[in-house]
């Protein structure tokens, strides 16, 4: 009888303890972000106080157009910005997730020997500090470093890693006699979007930012394979000891068994790579800050770029909510991926 009533007085408690939380979210999450995009429509130098007029001129979304719509150099570089990230983007998810969840399956083996300290060494590069990590593949990389050396015991010549702006596909093509990347054809030439030409679009990554990728995917793959591990070994034993007497190989357990038990994580890891590969800044600082050629640059780094060293505030809060946008939609549609694909179970069922 005096359920109901208990009921009621479930909600303002409720409020009470969670206000806490809601206050720190709201002063130090939602506040900022509502300033950071009042700055965006401004022309601030941040000298002076932007929500008390000023020095700082309301430009309204002029900020926006200069980088998605308005012909000039800050449309180019932020194109660039985005055709750099979208390759790292494309390579970095499939590589790392891959990784990680073959590195899972390697270590998950019961009958594997040493497996904490395989374990271990695979999560090392993790742990370790970005900055000091960046710093080392640096000396690896040179003209003269390690790699290279290792190159030329087997006849390879290798680049100038980090000096080296020419995008691999036309790299590829060119070495294979397909294409000849110093004069690009006319229909690749002549057309452009945002200020960057066809060719300039499906160039892919620079041999300087495929390095970066391969440093990303090393020092990422460690945190992917816990969380594969993790479900792996929630996987029940029955499963796969009843397709070992149905007679399946080891890929019809991982295609029938292992994939789909996996299916909720796998989107989890997905979501995890994409969202930070869009956020990546701390290697771009270290080993090249947009060089050579501006093929390094990426959204985060112009915005940081734009803000601290150009002193235009405004125009780096809009290349941040740009980005912001940009990583909402694309985790919206893996959402949306998620969703259509357990609907499409249900109705089976």
């Amino acid at each position: 009888m005096h359920k109901p009533a208990l009921r009621g007085r479930q909600g303002p408690w409720g409020w009470l303890f969670v206000s806490p939380a809601v206050l720190v979210l709201g002063l130090f999450l939602a506040l900022p972000i509502v300033m950071a995009l009042w700055v965006s429509l401004l022309d601030w130098n941040g000298q002076s106080n932007p929500f008390t007029g000023g020095q700082a001129t309301f430009v309204g979304l002029d900020n926006y157009r200069d980088l998605l719509t308005q012909d000039g150099l800050d449309r180019t570089l932020f194109a660039t910005s985005l055709r750099n990230n979208a390759y790292y983007v494309l390579l970095f998810v499939p590589l790392s997730t891959g990784l990680g969840l073959t590195l899972a399956m390697i270590v998950n083996q019961r009958m594997l020997r040493g497996r904490s300290l395989l374990r271990t060494t695979f999560y090392f590069p993790s742990v370790t500090s970005t900055i000091a990590v960046s710093t080392i593949f640096l000396f690896l990389f040179q003209g003269s470093g390690a790699v290279n050396s290792l190159l030329s015991w087997i006849g390879i010549k290798g680049p100038n890693w980090f000096a080296d702006p020419r995008g691999v596909v036309w790299v590829t093509l060119g070495n294979l006699g397909l294409v000849d990347p110093e004069q690009p054809s006319g229909l690749l030439a002549d057309h452009s979007f945002m200020g960057l030409s066809w060719f300039e679009w499906l160039s892919g990554p620079s041999v300087a930012m495929s390095t970066m990728i391969l440093l990303a995917t090393w020092t990422t793959s460690g945190t992917f394979m816990l969380i594969f591990l993790a479900a792996l070994q929630d996987i029940p034993r029955e499963l796969e000891e009843a397709a070992a007497l149905d007679g399946v190989n080891r890929r019809q357990l991982l295609r029938h068994v292992t994939l789909p038990a996996l299916r909720p994580v796998l989107f989890l890891v997905l979501t995890l790579a994409l969202i930070g590969s869009w956020q990546v800044f701390d290697m771009v600082y270290v080993m090249g800050q947009g060089a050579p050629g501006n093929t390094t640059l990426t959204p985060a780094f112009m915005s940081y770029q734009s803000a601290f060293k150009n002193a235009d505030y405004g125009q780096g809060a809009a290349i941040a909510f740009i980005l912001f946008a940009i990583i909402l939609v694309l985790t919206g549609a893996q959402r949306w991926l998620l969703r259509e694909r357990g609907s499409r179970q249900g109705r089976r069922r």
